[in-house]
């Protein structure tokens, strides 16, 4: 019982971000998003690809935490430069089009 609920909140979770990634795949190719959020995007996207760390992860709890504090902070940069309605078109595009299923 208790499996097949963490089976479900995985799942809802993983729908949540495919269309997080979906949104900002839509706002990096919008051409009124400013240069400089596309920047933190694209540092952030890049940052999570590279193989190799600021922090490595062998350091304890720093090398875990790098991941999960400096990809949030710069989508987080990004977006606060975004103006709303930019966001709110994309997020609506992602929703016709049905990116979650």
């Amino acid at each position: 019982m208790v499996f097949s609920h963490l089976i479900q909140k995985l799942k809802s979770v993983t729908k949540q971000l495919k269309r997080e990634v979906e949104l900002y795949r839509l706002v990096l190719k919008h051409p009124q998003t400013p240069w400089a959020a596309k920047f933190f995007l694209g540092l952030a996207i890049g940052y999570l690809l590279l193989p190799f760390d600021l922090i490595p992860d062998f350091i304890p709890v720093l090398g875990q935490l790098d991941d999960v504090v400096i990809i949030p902070l710069l989508i987080y940069l990004a977006l606060l430069m975004i103006p709303p309605r930019i966001i709110l078109q994309c997020r609506e595009q992602v929703a016709a089009s049905g990116a979650d299923d």
